[in-house]
Protein backbone atom coordinates (compact mmCIF):
# COMPACT_ATOMS: atom_id res chain seq x y z
CA UNK A 1 0.00 0.00 0.00
CA UNK A 2 1.32 2.98 -1.00
CA UNK A 3 2.14 6.38 1.73
CA UNK A 4 -0.97 8.22 -0.24
CA UNK A 5 -3.13 5.52 -0.23
CA UNK A 6 -2.11 4.79 3.81
CA UNK A 7 -3.17 8.42 4.73
CA UNK A 8 -6.36 8.08 2.99
CA UNK A 9 -7.06 5.62 5.12
CA UNK A 10 -5.85 6.92 8.26
CA UNK A 11 -7.82 9.86 7.51
CA UNK A 12 -11.06 7.64 6.78
CA UNK A 13 -11.26 7.16 11.14
CA UNK A 14 -11.61 10.70 12.10
CA UNK A 15 -8.88 10.05 14.40
CA UNK A 16 -8.24 13.83 15.77
CA UNK A 17 -11.77 13.43 17.45
CA UNK A 18 -10.97 10.61 19.64
CA UNK A 19 -8.32 12.69 21.29
CA UNK A 20 -8.90 12.43 24.98
CA UNK A 21 -11.09 9.83 24.38
CA UNK A 22 -11.92 7.62 27.95
CA UNK A 23 -11.79 4.30 26.56
CA UNK A 24 -8.09 5.07 25.16
CA UNK A 25 -6.39 7.04 27.66
CA UNK A 26 -7.51 4.01 30.17
CA UNK A 27 -5.86 1.65 28.08
CA UNK A 28 -2.60 3.43 28.02
CA UNK A 29 -2.45 3.80 31.84
CA UNK A 30 -3.22 0.07 31.53
CA UNK A 31 -0.25 -0.43 29.47
CA UNK A 32 2.26 1.25 31.17
CA UNK A 33 1.34 -0.81 34.38
CA UNK A 34 1.48 -3.46 32.35
CA UNK A 35 4.97 -3.03 31.13
CA UNK A 36 6.43 -1.19 34.55
CA UNK A 37 7.19 1.90 32.15
CA UNK A 38 6.94 5.26 32.78
CA UNK A 39 4.87 6.28 29.60
CA UNK A 40 2.70 4.79 27.73
CA UNK A 41 1.30 6.15 24.12
CA UNK A 42 -1.21 5.33 21.32
CA UNK A 43 0.11 7.24 18.56
CA UNK A 44 -0.77 7.66 14.67
CA UNK A 45 1.74 8.20 12.06
CA UNK A 46 0.78 11.00 9.95
CA UNK A 47 2.50 13.07 7.13
CA UNK A 48 4.61 15.02 9.01
CA UNK A 49 3.65 14.21 12.50
CA UNK A 50 2.93 11.32 14.74
CA UNK A 51 -0.02 12.72 17.24
CA UNK A 52 -1.18 11.10 20.31
CA UNK A 53 -4.57 9.98 20.80
CA UNK A 54 -3.62 9.45 24.19
CA UNK A 55 -0.73 9.26 26.29
CA UNK A 56 0.40 9.08 29.86
CA UNK A 57 4.09 10.05 31.42
CA UNK A 58 4.54 12.55 28.47
CA UNK A 59 3.77 16.24 28.20
CA UNK A 60 3.82 16.59 24.38
CA UNK A 61 0.87 15.92 22.20
CA UNK A 62 2.90 15.35 18.81
CA UNK A 63 6.57 15.17 17.72
CA UNK A 64 8.18 15.38 14.53
CA UNK A 65 7.56 12.30 12.30
CA UNK A 66 11.49 11.67 11.33
CA UNK A 67 11.80 11.16 14.98
CA UNK A 68 8.51 8.58 15.57
CA UNK A 69 9.94 5.10 16.39
CA UNK A 70 6.15 4.02 15.75
CA UNK A 71 6.79 4.71 12.50
CA UNK A 72 9.30 1.99 12.05
CA UNK A 73 7.51 -0.14 14.89
CA UNK A 74 3.66 0.12 12.70
CA UNK A 75 5.36 -2.03 10.00
CA UNK A 76 6.36 -4.95 11.57
CA UNK A 77 4.07 -7.89 12.31
CA UNK A 78 4.00 -8.51 16.14
CA UNK A 79 5.62 -6.12 19.22
CA UNK A 80 9.47 -4.08 18.01
CA UNK A 81 11.33 -3.76 21.09
CA UNK A 82 14.00 -1.67 21.33
CA UNK A 83 16.72 -2.72 24.16
CA UNK A 84 18.89 0.21 24.10
CA UNK A 85 18.37 3.21 21.64
CA UNK A 86 21.52 4.52 21.96
CA UNK A 87 23.02 1.51 20.97
CA UNK A 88 20.60 1.32 17.77
CA UNK A 89 21.74 2.61 14.36
CA UNK A 90 18.27 3.86 13.94
CA UNK A 91 17.59 5.84 16.58
CA UNK A 92 21.30 6.64 18.58
CA UNK A 93 21.09 9.92 17.17
CA UNK A 94 17.68 10.62 17.54
CA UNK A 95 16.61 14.01 19.41
CA UNK A 96 13.85 12.19 21.31
CA UNK A 97 16.96 9.70 22.54
CA UNK A 98 19.55 12.50 23.21
CA UNK A 99 17.16 14.80 24.88
CA UNK A 100 14.16 15.04 26.55
CA UNK A 101 12.54 12.20 27.25
CA UNK A 102 15.42 10.42 26.90
CA UNK A 103 14.03 7.53 25.34
CA UNK A 104 16.18 4.13 25.82
CA UNK A 105 13.68 0.84 25.90
CA UNK A 106 10.79 1.45 23.60
CA UNK A 107 8.00 -1.29 22.91
CA UNK A 108 5.78 -1.01 19.93
CA UNK A 109 2.81 -3.10 18.92
CA UNK A 110 1.60 -1.95 15.42
CA UNK A 111 -1.59 -0.27 14.92
CA UNK A 112 -3.28 -1.90 11.57
CA UNK A 113 -6.60 -1.75 9.88
CA UNK A 114 -8.74 -4.29 8.33
CA UNK A 115 -7.68 -3.21 4.93
CA UNK A 116 -4.08 -3.93 5.67
CA UNK A 117 -2.98 0.16 6.38
CA UNK A 118 -0.41 0.93 8.83
CA UNK A 119 -1.79 3.43 11.45
CA UNK A 120 0.74 3.80 14.10
CA UNK A 121 1.42 1.93 17.69
CA UNK A 122 0.58 1.52 21.04
CA UNK A 123 3.68 1.75 22.52
CA UNK A 124 5.83 2.09 26.26
CA UNK A 125 8.73 3.93 26.77
CA UNK A 126 10.96 3.78 29.50
CA UNK A 127 14.44 5.98 30.31
CA UNK A 128 16.47 2.80 30.83
CA UNK A 129 17.75 0.16 29.34
CA UNK A 130 16.37 -3.48 28.77
CA UNK A 131 18.33 -5.59 27.57
CA UNK A 132 16.18 -8.42 28.26
CA UNK A 133 13.23 -6.58 26.99
CA UNK A 134 9.41 -7.35 27.55
CA UNK A 135 8.15 -10.90 29.08
CA UNK A 136 6.24 -13.15 26.68
CA UNK A 137 3.11 -12.18 29.36
CA UNK A 138 3.48 -8.29 28.57
CA UNK A 139 4.53 -8.59 24.68
CA UNK A 140 0.78 -10.91 24.43
CA UNK A 141 -1.00 -8.33 27.12
CA UNK A 142 0.07 -5.34 24.66
CA UNK A 143 -1.13 -7.25 21.38
CA UNK A 144 -4.25 -7.64 23.21
CA UNK A 145 -4.69 -3.97 24.31
CA UNK A 146 -3.59 -2.98 20.77
CA UNK A 147 -6.59 -4.52 19.30
CA UNK A 148 -8.67 -2.98 22.24
CA UNK A 149 -7.02 0.27 20.15
CA UNK A 150 -8.40 -0.64 17.12
CA UNK A 151 -11.70 -1.53 18.04
CA UNK A 152 -12.42 1.85 19.41
CA UNK A 153 -10.97 3.40 16.42
CA UNK A 154 -12.88 1.10 13.78
CA UNK A 155 -16.05 2.00 15.97
CA UNK A 156 -14.79 5.52 15.87
CA UNK A 157 -14.95 4.98 12.15
CA UNK A 158 -18.29 3.54 11.75
CA UNK A 159 -19.88 6.06 13.65
CA UNK A 160 -18.36 8.81 11.54
CA UNK A 161 -19.67 6.83 8.57
CA UNK A 162 -22.90 6.56 10.00
CA UNK A 163 -22.90 10.21 10.71
CA UNK A 164 -22.02 11.32 7.05
CA UNK A 165 -24.26 8.37 5.04
CA UNK A 166 -27.55 10.05 7.14
CA UNK A 167 -26.14 13.37 6.48
CA UNK A 168 -25.78 12.47 2.92
CA UNK A 169 -29.34 11.26 3.01
CA UNK A 170 -30.69 13.84 4.47
CA UNK A 171 -29.30 16.06 1.97
CA UNK A 172 -30.97 14.18 -1.12
CA UNK A 173 -34.60 13.88 0.88
CA UNK A 174 -33.74 17.33 1.45
CA UNK A 175 -32.66 18.18 -2.37
CA UNK A 176 -35.61 16.23 -3.43
CA UNK A 177 -38.26 17.93 -1.21
CA UNK A 178 -37.26 21.42 -2.78
CA UNK A 179 -37.49 19.83 -6.15
CA UNK A 180 -41.50 18.88 -5.93
CA UNK A 181 -43.87 21.38 -6.68
CA UNK A 182 -45.40 20.65 -3.02
CA UNK A 183 -44.94 22.58 0.04
CA UNK A 184 -43.00 19.28 2.43
CA UNK A 185 -42.03 19.23 6.18
CA UNK A 186 -40.96 17.05 8.63
CA UNK A 187 -41.39 16.46 12.32
CA UNK A 188 -39.52 14.21 14.85
CA UNK A 189 -41.37 10.95 16.47
CA UNK A 190 -43.13 13.38 19.34
CA UNK A 191 -44.60 15.84 16.55
CA UNK A 192 -42.11 18.38 16.92
CA UNK A 193 -41.83 20.13 13.48
CA UNK A 194 -37.82 20.77 12.45
CA UNK A 195 -38.42 20.78 8.62
CA UNK A 196 -39.54 23.16 5.90
CA UNK A 197 -38.77 22.81 2.44
CA UNK A 198 -38.00 25.85 -0.02
CA UNK A 199 -41.29 25.99 -1.53
CA UNK A 200 -42.91 26.51 1.64
CA UNK A 201 -40.98 28.88 2.78
CA UNK A 202 -41.41 30.97 -1.07
CA UNK A 203 -45.40 29.91 -0.05
CA UNK A 204 -45.72 31.91 3.03
CA UNK A 205 -42.97 34.62 3.02
CA UNK A 206 -41.33 33.54 5.86
CA UNK A 207 -37.46 32.60 6.28
CA UNK A 208 -38.29 31.27 9.84
CA UNK A 209 -41.72 28.29 10.15
CA UNK A 210 -43.18 27.32 12.75
CA UNK A 211 -45.94 24.79 13.08
CA UNK A 212 -48.83 27.58 13.74
CA UNK A 213 -46.83 30.83 12.11
CA UNK A 214 -48.99 30.33 8.63
CA UNK A 215 -51.95 28.87 10.13
CA UNK A 216 -55.61 30.66 9.93
CA UNK A 217 -56.52 31.94 13.56
CA UNK A 218 -59.66 30.00 13.25
CA UNK A 219 -58.48 26.93 11.99
CA UNK A 220 -55.45 26.42 14.46
CA UNK A 221 -57.35 24.75 17.02
CA UNK A 222 -58.90 21.93 14.84
CA UNK A 223 -55.14 21.59 13.39
CA UNK A 224 -53.77 21.21 16.84
CA UNK A 225 -56.19 18.56 17.94
CA UNK A 226 -56.30 16.46 14.81
CA UNK A 227 -52.07 16.30 14.99
CA UNK A 228 -51.75 15.46 18.77
CA UNK A 229 -54.63 12.78 18.06
CA UNK A 230 -52.49 11.57 14.86
CA UNK A 231 -49.06 11.49 17.05
CA UNK A 232 -51.17 9.63 19.88
CA UNK A 233 -52.30 6.77 17.89
CA UNK A 234 -49.79 6.56 15.16
CA UNK A 235 -53.08 7.37 12.13
CA UNK A 236 -52.36 9.42 9.13
CA UNK A 237 -52.92 13.00 9.22
CA UNK A 238 -55.45 14.56 6.71
CA UNK A 239 -56.92 17.93 7.32
CA UNK A 240 -57.92 20.81 5.47
CA UNK A 241 -57.00 24.46 6.64
CA UNK A 242 -56.28 28.07 5.54
CA UNK A 243 -52.40 29.07 5.33
CA UNK A 244 -51.38 32.66 5.09
CA UNK A 245 -49.78 33.22 1.29
CA UNK A 246 -46.70 35.81 1.00
CA UNK A 247 -49.28 38.35 -0.42
CA UNK A 248 -51.29 38.05 2.77
CA UNK A 249 -53.96 36.08 1.42
CA UNK A 250 -55.42 33.31 2.92
CA UNK A 251 -54.85 29.55 0.84
CA UNK A 252 -57.22 26.80 1.37
CA UNK A 253 -54.52 23.54 1.51
CA UNK A 254 -55.29 19.88 2.16
CA UNK A 255 -51.97 18.60 4.93
CA UNK A 256 -51.63 15.04 4.71
CA UNK A 257 -48.93 13.57 6.71
CA UNK A 258 -47.56 9.88 7.21
CA UNK A 259 -45.54 8.07 9.75
CA UNK A 260 -42.12 6.69 8.90
CA UNK A 261 -41.57 3.15 11.15
CA UNK A 262 -38.38 1.21 12.23
CA UNK A 263 -38.28 -2.43 12.17
CA UNK A 264 -40.02 -2.80 15.10
CA UNK A 265 -42.90 -0.42 13.95
CA UNK A 266 -42.29 2.52 16.58
CA UNK A 267 -42.65 5.71 14.78
CA UNK A 268 -39.17 7.49 14.06
CA UNK A 269 -40.64 10.30 12.05
CA UNK A 270 -43.24 11.93 10.20
CA UNK A 271 -43.31 13.18 6.65
CA UNK A 272 -46.08 15.84 5.33
CA UNK A 273 -47.35 17.44 2.43
CA UNK A 274 -49.43 20.74 2.25
CA UNK A 275 -51.15 20.89 -1.22
CA UNK A 276 -53.01 24.22 -2.57
CA UNK A 277 -56.81 23.25 -2.90
CA UNK A 278 -57.93 27.09 -2.99
CA UNK A 279 -59.49 26.85 -6.74
CA UNK A 280 -60.77 23.24 -6.00
CA UNK A 281 -61.96 24.32 -2.70
CA UNK A 282 -63.76 27.67 -3.83
CA UNK A 283 -65.66 25.26 -6.67
CA UNK A 284 -66.49 22.59 -4.26
CA UNK A 285 -68.52 25.67 -2.32
CA UNK A 286 -69.71 27.39 -6.03
CA UNK A 287 -71.19 23.48 -6.56
CA UNK A 288 -72.44 23.29 -3.33
CA UNK A 289 -74.57 26.81 -3.50
CA UNK A 290 -76.07 25.91 -6.46
CA UNK A 291 -76.82 22.22 -5.75
CA UNK A 292 -78.68 23.62 -3.05
CA UNK A 293 -80.62 26.34 -5.33
CA UNK A 294 -81.76 23.20 -7.40
CA UNK A 295 -82.63 21.80 -4.52
CA UNK A 296 -84.89 24.12 -3.40
CA UNK A 297 -86.50 24.44 -6.39
CA UNK A 298 -87.07 20.51 -6.87
CA UNK A 299 -88.66 20.79 -3.21
CA UNK A 300 -90.79 23.04 -4.86
CA UNK A 301 -91.61 21.80 -7.57
CA UNK A 302 -93.17 18.26 -5.26
CA UNK A 303 -95.04 21.01 -3.33
CA UNK A 304 -96.76 21.94 -6.68
CA UNK A 305 -97.10 18.92 -7.78
CA UNK A 306 -99.47 17.63 -4.45
CA UNK A 307 -100.58 21.22 -4.49
CA UNK A 308 -102.30 20.29 -8.04
CA UNK A 309 -103.29 16.63 -7.19
CA UNK A 310 -105.21 17.82 -4.06
CA UNK A 311 -107.13 20.55 -6.09
CA UNK A 312 -107.88 18.15 -8.91
CA UNK A 313 -109.51 15.61 -6.28
CA UNK A 314 -112.04 18.43 -5.14
CA UNK A 315 -113.29 18.78 -8.28
CA UNK A 316 -113.35 14.93 -8.89
CA UNK A 317 -114.72 13.43 -5.40
CA UNK A 318 -114.64 10.01 -7.17
CA UNK A 319 -110.93 10.09 -7.22
CA UNK A 320 -109.81 11.34 -4.04
CA UNK A 321 -108.69 7.81 -2.85
CA UNK A 322 -106.32 7.25 -5.58
CA UNK A 323 -105.39 11.45 -4.58
CA UNK A 324 -104.28 11.03 -1.44
CA UNK A 325 -102.63 8.05 -2.15
CA UNK A 326 -100.71 9.72 -4.81
CA UNK A 327 -100.05 12.99 -2.65
CA UNK A 328 -98.82 10.64 0.11
CA UNK A 329 -96.38 9.22 -2.47
CA UNK A 330 -95.00 12.63 -3.44
CA UNK A 331 -94.84 13.66 0.38
CA UNK A 332 -92.29 10.23 0.62
CA UNK A 333 -90.40 11.44 -2.19
CA UNK A 334 -89.89 14.96 -0.29
CA UNK A 335 -88.95 13.67 2.33
CA UNK A 336 -86.75 11.23 1.05
CA UNK A 337 -85.25 14.37 -1.07
CA UNK A 338 -85.16 16.46 2.11
CA UNK A 339 -83.27 14.09 3.61
CA UNK A 340 -79.91 13.65 1.11
CA UNK A 341 -80.21 16.91 0.07
CA UNK A 342 -76.89 18.48 0.29
CA UNK A 343 -78.00 20.90 3.04
CA UNK A 344 -79.26 17.80 5.17
CA UNK A 345 -78.07 16.80 8.28
CA UNK A 346 -74.91 15.18 8.97
CA UNK A 347 -76.84 11.89 8.97
CA UNK A 348 -78.42 12.34 5.52
CA UNK A 349 -75.73 9.14 4.03
CA UNK A 350 -77.37 6.84 7.05
CA UNK A 351 -79.92 4.15 6.17
CA UNK A 352 -81.30 3.79 9.60
CA UNK A 353 -81.53 7.90 9.47
CA UNK A 354 -83.51 8.00 6.25
CA UNK A 355 -86.01 5.22 7.44
CA UNK A 356 -86.89 7.13 10.46
CA UNK A 357 -87.44 9.87 8.55
CA UNK A 358 -89.65 8.12 6.22
CA UNK A 359 -91.67 6.72 9.14
CA UNK A 360 -91.76 9.75 11.21
CA UNK A 361 -95.62 9.90 10.31
CA UNK A 362 -96.00 6.70 12.28
CA UNK A 363 -95.24 8.36 15.71
CA UNK A 364 -98.67 7.69 18.25
CA UNK A 365 -98.02 9.37 21.50
CA UNK A 366 -94.43 9.22 21.28
CA UNK A 367 -93.65 5.74 20.53
CA UNK A 368 -92.13 4.77 17.26
CA UNK A 369 -94.92 2.64 15.83
CA UNK A 370 -92.15 1.47 13.08
CA UNK A 371 -89.30 0.56 14.94
CA UNK A 372 -86.09 -0.06 12.72
CA UNK A 373 -83.22 -1.76 13.90
CA UNK A 374 -80.16 -3.51 12.87
CA UNK A 375 -76.88 -3.10 10.74
CA UNK A 376 -76.82 0.72 9.28
CA UNK A 377 -75.47 1.22 5.98
CA UNK A 378 -74.29 4.43 3.81
CA UNK A 379 -76.51 5.47 1.17
CA UNK A 380 -76.21 7.36 -2.09
CA UNK A 381 -78.80 9.71 -3.10
CA UNK A 382 -79.82 7.92 -6.15
CA UNK A 383 -80.56 5.44 -3.73
CA UNK A 384 -82.80 7.42 -1.78
CA UNK A 385 -85.74 7.46 -4.08
CA UNK A 386 -86.52 3.87 -5.27
CA UNK A 387 -86.31 3.27 -1.24
CA UNK A 388 -88.64 5.92 -0.50
CA UNK A 389 -91.25 4.44 -2.50
CA UNK A 390 -90.62 0.37 -1.52
CA UNK A 391 -91.33 1.23 2.39
CA UNK A 392 -94.04 4.78 1.45
CA UNK A 393 -95.86 1.61 -0.13
CA UNK A 394 -95.30 -0.79 2.25
CA UNK A 395 -96.84 1.70 5.18
CA UNK A 396 -99.27 3.00 3.16
CA UNK A 397 -100.49 -0.10 2.49
CA UNK A 398 -100.12 -1.20 6.29
CA UNK A 399 -102.14 1.50 7.23
CA UNK A 400 -104.86 0.79 5.05
CA UNK A 401 -104.81 -3.42 5.72
CA UNK A 402 -102.56 -3.88 8.36
CA UNK A 403 -100.86 -3.39 11.50
CA UNK A 404 -100.33 0.63 11.45
CA UNK A 405 -104.26 0.34 11.04
CA UNK A 406 -105.03 -1.12 14.30
CA UNK A 407 -104.76 0.96 17.07
CA UNK A 408 -102.26 -1.30 19.02
CA UNK A 409 -100.65 -2.51 15.63
CA UNK A 410 -96.95 -1.63 15.22
CA UNK A 411 -93.97 -3.33 12.96
CA UNK A 412 -90.34 -4.00 13.35
CA UNK A 413 -88.27 -3.77 10.44
CA UNK A 414 -84.96 -4.94 10.93
CA UNK A 415 -81.72 -4.86 8.59
CA UNK A 416 -78.57 -7.60 8.41
CA UNK A 417 -75.78 -6.79 6.38
CA UNK A 418 -75.35 -10.16 4.58
CA UNK A 419 -71.60 -8.44 2.91
CA UNK A 420 -72.81 -7.66 -0.69
CA UNK A 421 -76.15 -7.60 0.17
CA UNK A 422 -78.74 -6.19 2.97
CA UNK A 423 -81.48 -8.26 3.89
CA UNK A 424 -84.35 -5.56 5.22
CA UNK A 425 -87.30 -8.20 6.99
CA UNK A 426 -90.83 -5.97 7.79
CA UNK A 427 -92.94 -7.87 10.33
CA UNK A 428 -96.54 -6.58 11.20
CA UNK A 429 -97.77 -7.05 14.49
CA UNK A 430 -101.04 -6.53 16.17
CA UNK A 431 -103.03 -6.03 12.91
CA UNK A 432 -105.98 -7.78 11.57
CA UNK A 433 -105.95 -11.52 10.37
CA UNK A 434 -103.23 -11.39 7.83
CA UNK A 435 -105.11 -11.87 4.17
CA UNK A 436 -103.99 -11.52 0.70
CA UNK A 437 -107.05 -9.35 -0.53
CA UNK A 438 -105.71 -6.17 -0.75
CA UNK A 439 -102.16 -5.97 -0.30
CA UNK A 440 -99.81 -5.02 -2.01
CA UNK A 441 -101.43 -5.37 -5.54
CA UNK A 442 -101.91 -4.05 -8.75
CA UNK A 443 -100.02 -0.96 -9.16
CA UNK A 444 -98.36 -1.13 -5.64
CA UNK A 445 -96.82 -4.63 -6.17
CA UNK A 446 -95.35 -3.62 -9.55
CA UNK A 447 -94.03 -0.57 -7.83
CA UNK A 448 -92.23 -2.18 -5.42
CA UNK A 449 -90.82 -4.65 -7.65
CA UNK A 450 -89.62 -2.23 -10.13
CA UNK A 451 -88.13 -0.60 -7.86
CA UNK A 452 -86.03 -3.09 -5.88
CA UNK A 453 -85.21 -5.13 -9.04
CA UNK A 454 -84.46 -2.55 -11.42
CA UNK A 455 -83.20 0.50 -9.36
CA UNK A 456 -81.80 -1.38 -5.98
CA UNK A 457 -80.59 -4.65 -7.75
CA UNK A 458 -82.36 -7.11 -5.56
CA UNK A 459 -85.73 -9.25 -4.73
CA UNK A 460 -88.34 -9.64 -2.45
CA UNK A 461 -91.01 -12.18 -1.52
CA UNK A 462 -93.68 -11.64 0.98
CA UNK A 463 -96.40 -13.86 2.56
CA UNK A 464 -98.95 -14.15 5.10
CA UNK A 465 -98.45 -14.78 8.94
CA UNK A 466 -101.04 -15.01 11.86
CA UNK A 467 -99.53 -12.27 13.35
CA UNK A 468 -99.07 -10.37 10.42
CA UNK A 469 -97.45 -9.60 7.07
CA UNK A 470 -93.97 -10.17 6.54
CA UNK A 471 -91.84 -8.91 3.95
CA UNK A 472 -88.38 -9.78 3.11
CA UNK A 473 -86.20 -7.42 0.84
CA UNK A 474 -82.85 -7.96 -0.79
CA UNK A 475 -81.37 -5.13 -2.00
CA UNK A 476 -77.79 -5.18 -3.52
CA UNK A 477 -75.13 -2.81 -1.75
CA UNK A 478 -73.12 -1.59 -4.28
CA UNK A 479 -76.75 -0.03 -5.87
CA UNK A 480 -77.05 2.17 -2.76
CA UNK A 481 -73.43 2.99 -0.89
CA UNK A 482 -71.88 5.93 -2.24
Amino acid sequence: MGEEERLAELASFGSDALTGDAELDAIVRFAAQLCATPISLVSLVKADTQAFLARTGLPVAQTPRDQSFCAHAMHQRSVMQVPDATQDPRFFDNGLVTGAPDIRFYAGHPLVSDDGAPLGSLCVIDSAARPQGLTRFQQDGLAVLAQAVMRRLNARRDEMRAVLQAERREFLVRALADSVPALVWSADADGNFDYFNRQMQDFTGLATLTASSAVHADDLAGCKARWEEAIRTGEPYEIEHRVRRHDGEYRWVMSRAAPARDDNGRVIRWFGTATDIDSMHRESENNDLLARELSHRIKNIFAVVAGLISLSARKQPEHKGFADELTGTIRALGRAHDYVRPTGADHRNSLLGLLGDLFSPYMSAGEQRVLVVGDDAAIAARAATPLALVFHELATNSAKYGALGADEGHVDLTIDDQGDTLLLRWTEHGGPPAQAEGRIDGFGSRLVEMSITGQLGGSWQRRFEPGGLVCELVVAKACITP
